[in-house]
């Protein structure tokens, strides 16, 4: 199957310069797209958010996808190498006009593949030692970090629950079987009646 992807950001974009651009391209190509899929969202939406999640999901080995270029896959460099990396292990190839991209299952792309899994670690690792060093610093600085010891969450598995809770104790139904309706331990309801002063 041969998919045409296109992505505007605002309603005032037009899709049908990228359509046209791909409908040329294919036509010289000698190829004919399948299906179109086309959304208007920011590229700085997750990919699970768009349309673009759903059509990867069900994309199969040796499917095209063809977009006018890589920057309508995602706003920033992880994003669109997340994209590219998970097509390239499953055989999915990512042909860009633009750009003039063919990614596929040749050595060249496996190669960019392992080069865009690294680069997406990298930058997590990055990320996350960013934040540690963020919250050493606040520690250093004499931030207390997190709830004040001793101290509980406001919330429970049982929070929003209170209305529900109150109808079936006025119905003289036993904490247990609250409990196994809600999924929770007896113990947990009868906590939490308590914290809640409920009769």
């Amino acid at each position: 199957m041969i998919y045409g992807y296109i992505r505007v950001s605002t309603d005032k974009q037009t899709v049908e310069n990228q359509r046209f651009e791909i409908n040329n391209f294919c036509a010289k190509q000698e190829m004919i797209v399948n299906k179109w899929i086309e959304e208007t969202i920011s590229g700085a939406k997750t990919v699970d958010e768009r349309k673009l999640g759903k059509l990867l999901k069900k994309m199969k080995k040796d499917d095209v996808l063809i977009c006018s270029e890589l920057s309508r896959l995602g706003r920033n460099l992880l994003m669109i190498m997340g994209v590219l990396n998970e097509c390239m292990n499953r055989d999915i190839h990512v042909w860009t006009i633009k750009d003039n991209y063919r990614l596929g299952s040749d050595i060249n792309s496996k190669v960019l593949a392992f080069a865009f899994g690294l680069s997406a670690e990298i930058e997590r690792n990055l990320i996350s030692q960013r934040t540690k060093e963020a919250l050493a610093r606040k520690k250093a600085e004499g931030v207390i970090l997190g709830r004040p010891k001793g101290s509980k969450s406001s919330k429970t598995k049982l929070t929003g629950q209170e209305k529900r809770i109150q109808e079936l104790i006025d119905k003289n139904v036993s904490y247990s079987a609250i409990g196994r309706i809600l999924g929770v331990h007896r113990l947990t309801v009868s906590s939490f009646v308590k914290t809640q002063q409920m009769n």
